[in-house]
């Protein structure tokens, strides 16, 4: 019979404290689990695509997402907040009970078990809260996923567009060193009438070229660090193939509301904040289950006795300080507002970012389109005609590579318009969630 009361009382604990995980929890272990296998297969490593010199920038984009630390730490306080779910809906730990009555020897002993049995409401709320913290730091991660990526792509880009800048600035070097030679020989020959004057320009002009190039090779290491750190590589760590092969995205844009109807609906950062509205909301209906009383439960029973003497203990807090119950509901709503603020302030600066965004990959595109329908097509006419004078004696030598090298310089300005392109282009990347890269661990999208 006392066995029978025993079970009878912590029989309701044991219901109402391993209640099921709720459909939302059940799907954000899911997805941690799904993501997971992606990033640490069988509790190892994951395996990393081998990186050589043929590598496109997917291939990197890929590795980095893979092994990047930023990653790894976003992954990881995903998963701990996905883990916080369940402890926030159980119930307190029961409690051990001692009691004891001494005269002159011990008289009674009396252990006990005591439980906290939480308002299923009251439960009900702080899951809600946990299950929105889990939504924010799963958006934070999508948000270190993008970062990762976009930091790749500009750092291809500009590592890339540097060793063709290089080159071609290497190519005009030769011109001009050609030309200073030849005017050199004329003006020692007096084959023509070149002046001092010229000949200085010509020699200030190759020595300028030589600090621009000299200037790049020094680039180059700073943005190879750079594309280094972004891959998630260490600085003592061997260093991986650099790419060599500059292949911008000249894709044309979708228009302006299109790209704005994408990045509403999955900016990571205005999602972070729309998970931070649940989860005030969730912390008003925490403050209002204040009003509602908690009750603990315990059974002492008295050894001494024969037979066994058995207290029934009971305790009901009573939530008589409504003044405080009412401040804590008014803060929790004042909370709620203010990230429903941030929210539309984050909306505010996304649609400026998005518009300034796509005006700067437009006018990147008209400057390429100028260079390539309209500079350079007619400096090729000018180098032909001025090669053609040449043959006739009717210009000097030094007037063909002249005329190649303003057409080398405008493929550099070419080339820099193509990567403030694709740098912009990876920006709004990480401004559109929706547009992750091919592969990258992340979540179903169809998340409760």
């Amino acid at each position: 019979m006392h066995r029978a009361s025993v079970i009878a009382l912590i029989l309701p604990w044991l219901l109402t404290g391993c209640v099921t995980a709720t459909p939302a929890e059940q799907a954000a272990r899911a997805q941690v689990r799904a993501v997971g296998a992606e990033l640490t297969p069988a509790g190892r490593r994951a395996d990393l695509p081998v990186l050589t010199a043929d590598s496109t920038v997917a291939d990197y984009l890929q590795f980095a997402l893979l092994d990047h630390p930023a990653v790894e730490a976003a992954y990881d306080d995903w998963r701990a907040a996905v883990l916080a779910i369940a402890p926030a809906r159980a119930l307190p730990d029961p409690k051990l009970t001692f009691q004891a009555d001494i005269r002159s020897t011990v008289t009674s002993i009396m252990p006990g078990l005591m439980f906290d049995l939480l308002a299923s409401g009251k439960r009900a709320a702080l899951a809600h809260e946990a299950a929105a913290a889990g939504d924010v730091a799963y958006r934070r991660y999508v948000t270190a996923i993008l970062t990762t990526a976009a930091d790749v792509k500009q750092s291809w880009a500009d590592l890339t567009a540097l060793e063709e800048t290089r080159r071609l600035v290497q190519q005009m070097l030769v011109l001009e060193e050609q030309a200073v030679a030849f005017a050199h020989a004329e003006h020692v020959t007096m084959h023509a009438m070149g002046s001092l004057d010229e000949m200085t320009r010509l020699m200030n002009d190759a020595g300028r070229l030589q600090v621009e190039v000299a200037n790049l090779d020094d680039q180059r290491g700073a943005l190879r660090a750079r594309f280094k750190a972004a891959l998630g590589f260490a600085r003592e760590a061997p260093d991986p193939p650099w790419p060599t092969h500059f292949t911008p995205d000249t894709a044309p844009l979708p228009d302006d509301d299109a790209f704005w109807a994408e990045a509403a609906a999955a900016n990571p950062r205005l999602g972070e904040m729309r998970a931070m509205v649940e989860m005030t909301v969730a912390q008003i209906a925490i403050a209002e289950q204040a009003r509602t009383p908690d009750f603990a439960a315990g059974l002492m029973a008295d050894l001494k006795m024969n037979p066994i003497l058995w207290r029934p203990v009971a305790a009901l807090s009573l939530p008589v300080w409504r003044q405080k119950i009412a401040d804590e509901v008014a803060a929790a709503e004042a909370r709620r507002d203010a990230s429903v603020a941030r929210l539309q302030a984050g909306e505010l600066a996304v649609a400026a970012d998005l518009a300034r965004m796509t005006a700067m990959v437009r006018e990147a595109d008209r400057t390429v389109a100028y260079l390539d329908h309209t500079a350079l097509p007619n400096l090729q006419q000018s180098l032909a005609s001025v090669a053609a004078a040449y043959a006739t004696d009717r210009a000097g030598f030094a007037a063909v590579p002249e005329a190649q090298e303003m057409i080398l310089a405008l493929e550099v300005e070419r080339v820099a318009a193509l990567r403030d392109r694709e740098d912009t282009l990876a920006d709004l990347a990480l401004l559109i969630a929706g547009r992750t890269p091919p592969g990258a661990p992340l979540a179903p999208p169809n998340r409760s």
